[in-house]
């Protein structure tokens, strides 16, 4: 049921997944509700991928196709899809526009809601962590491929999620794995990736972040894995998740509950066999005095 304390988002996401569940009950595609709407099925494509809202004039009717018929369940949907269309949020800032995937964007809107969040960055510094200065060296180097304008907004969603982060009064658990040559891979220079580490090593302290390193001597089996972040909304379940996952430029969302699990999965094997978080602090240690003695 729709709560005072439920953000637009979380309404969005409610209301795509009650259509998404209802049309699979009952065996239709998504071309025959575009079919039978009148709609584009673009349009039933990104409604159900949570891209964009529903209006209740457009859920109403199409409640009705797919079955839903208790008045309470109606009315709760029609109440989530006009809350999820209220008031402009950071996200919808004009000069940030460029700089959002549509599945970044539903990243953002969702981590006000988010109670834990899991990344596995097997190459760079997830984004809350990231210095301004290391973001900026990262996100020089698709140059080629990103326009001056995508790589500007990129880096004011990264720092407007770092700050959001960070001042939240609730923040959401932070667990967080890393390969070793994360802390020796200097993006930017020498003196970008000390200063990297030491607000590593700061925000560990001030925000009880609990980050594990998978060391360059580790037997432990390396997933052959993009980065990737799971954030649980509410519960931990991986009914209540979503999984987002970058390579390269590309990057998307899931929230097949199945491959969530097994991600979790495969971040779980990985956390209780390599460094925990006492001796990964001692190893950005090590490698931020290295770093200092050259």
């Amino acid at each position: 049921m729709t709560s005072a304390g439920e953000t637009p988002a979380g309404a969005r996401r409610r209301v795509r997944l009650a259509i998404r569940h209802a049309r699979e009950r009952k065996g239709y595609t998504q071309s025959a509700v575009a079919e039978e709407m009148e709609w584009s099925l673009s349009k039933v494509m990104r409604i159900e991928n949570g891209e964009v809202t529903i209006a209740p004039n457009d859920l109403r009717p199409l409640l009705g196709y797919l079955g839903v018929k208790d008045r309470a369940v109606v009315s709760d949907l029609l109440a989530a899809a006009k809350l999820s269309k209220q008031r402009k949020q950071w996200w919808d800032a004009p000069q940030l526009r460029d700089g959002f995937t549509p599945a970044l964007r539903q990243v953002v809107q969702f981590e006000p809601d988010a109670t834990a969040l899991r990344h596995f960055y097997p190459q760079v510094f997830p984004p809350f962590i990231q210095t301004p200065a290391y973001s900026r060296a990262l996100l020089a180097s698709f140059r080629d491929e990103l326009p001056q304008n995508v790589i500007e907004a990129r880096l004011a969603i990264r720092a407007e999620r770092r700050e959001r982060f960070a001042s939240r009064p609730n923040r959401p658990k932070f667990y967080a794995i890393l390969d070793e040559s994360v802390f020796m891979r200097a993006i930017g220079g020498r003196v970008v990736l000390a200063e990297q580490l030491k607000t590593l090593l700061d925000m560990i302290e001030r925000f009880s972040l609990r980050i594990r390193a998978i060391p360059l001597t580790s037997e432990a089996p390396v997933p052959m894995l993009a980065a990737f972040e799971i954030t649980y909304l509410h519960e931990e379940s991986a009914e209540d998740a979503i999984l987002y996952r970058e390579r390269d430029i590309e990057d998307q969302i899931v929230d097949d509950p199945h491959q969530i699990r097994r991600h979790r999965e495969i971040f779980e094997r990985l956390w209780q066999s390599i460094h925990d978080e006492a001796a990964t602090i001692d190893l950005i240690e090590h490698h931020l005095k290295n770093l200092s003695d050259v």
